[in-house]
């Protein structure tokens, strides 16, 4: 029988969440069960509550930056133990057939890949985030968090971390590479940080200097106000690579002209409006304007393993479940350094 498990979810898109109780499926031969420790709040959270990103089933509780204990395992499981310290991320399954699927990029999956919060499981019901309990994930969607990360600090490494540190890997971030982070919230400050580690000299663009000391002690090497009308004058053609962590809509043709020649200016914020481009900003420099969506399970093990190595975690505040909602006020309000955590404990 389904196991049911205390949790916070949206009953509707208007709604604050609320303290309710969800079912989590029997744990099958391929299935692990995670005793869920802590769980991040990502804006992705807020947007897909509210339905920004489309309706949704409701209720719903989100939450895809999971980080726990494995309690139990199925009879096929071999990958992961009972006390296994392990997370989850944004997406739960996918077809495991197609060819990106087979090339270890399961977010691109040709059928789509399930995730972890509001989409179709494989039983036909709606999946359910890290906003309770426990979870029961098949064992090839469940990565291991090295020692040496504590997991209220590893658990936005499950997507803030992974989204920055895949665009950063595939376009070369490195050292004599020269990276500018637009935006310095819970994905901007994973990017800071990974970018300086993987040697690149590194320059924080936000709206104000008001975050310039923190953007200092995570690893830039400068800083510059959005808002200075000399900024984009004083910076036009300096960067190999700029990653936008913004959801919002920024005017991104001024923001190309910040690359230098064959740049690449790559998006990981989603903004529910569309952002408009000229293409004479394109043109004039080869440059190149992206996306890119989390990364894949063998390179989310990656970026946690080296995350290890280098002794990277993101900038949590903890809070209790009962906060869960005036947290969504504050990342609203961008008063947040830099990620809100919350100890699933305190939903018991």
């Amino acid at each position: 029988m389904p196991t049911t498990v205390n949790a916070y979810a949206a009953p509707s898109a208007s709604e604050d969440l609320i303290a309710t109780t969800i079912e989590r499926r029997d744990v099958g031969p391929d299935d692990v069960m995670i005793d869920i420790k802590f769980a991040g709040i990502c804006h992705s959270d807020i947007h897909t509550v509210r339905g920004d990103w489309g309706p949704q089933s409701y209720p719903l509780a989100p939450g895809h930056e999971i980080a726990g204990i494995v309690t139990e395992v199925g009879s096929n499981v071999t990958k992961h133990s009972v006390g296994d310290r392990v997370g989850v991320g944004c997406m739960v399954n996918s077809c495991g057939e197609c060819k990106n699927c087979e090339a270890g990029e399961e977010q691109y999956c040709l059928k789509g890949n399930t995730g972890t919060y509001g989409a179709t499981d494989r039983d036909g019901s709606i999946t359910q985030g890290g906003y309770s309990t426990h979870i029961v994930v098949t064992e090839d969607f469940v990565i291991r968090i090295p020692e040496g990360i504590d997991l209220d600090v590893a658990a936005p490494l499950l997507c803030a971390g992974i989204t920055t540190f895949s665009p950063l890997k595939h376009w070369g971030a490195g050292p004599g590479k020269k990276v500018a982070v637009v935006g310095l919230g819970g994905l901007g400050h994973m990017a800071v940080k990974l970018a300086a580690a993987m040697g690149a000299e590194v320059t924080v663009l936000s709206q104000s200097l008001k975050k310039q000391e923190d953007g200092l002690r995570l690893g830039a090497k400068h800083y510059y106000a959005t808002s200075d009308e000399n900024t984009f004058s004083e910076l036009a053609g300096s960067f190999d690579l700029i990653i936008n962590t913004v959801s919002a809509t920024l005017p991104i043709s001024d923001y190309l002209g910040l690359l230098d020649l064959d740049g690449a200016l790559v998006n990981v914020g989603a903004p529910a409006e569309p952002l408009p481009v000229n293409a004479f900003a394109l043109i004039g420099g080869r440059r190149s304007f992206a996306g890119s969506l989390i990364g894949g399970i063998r390179e989310t093990q990656e970026m946690l393993d080296f995350c290890a190595e280098h002794h990277l975690g993101a900038e949590v505040e903890v809070i209790s479940a009962d906060k869960i909602n005036e947290a969504y006020k504050r990342v609203l309000a961008s008063d947040v350094r830099y990620r809100f955590v919350i100890d699933t404990s305190t939903l018991n």
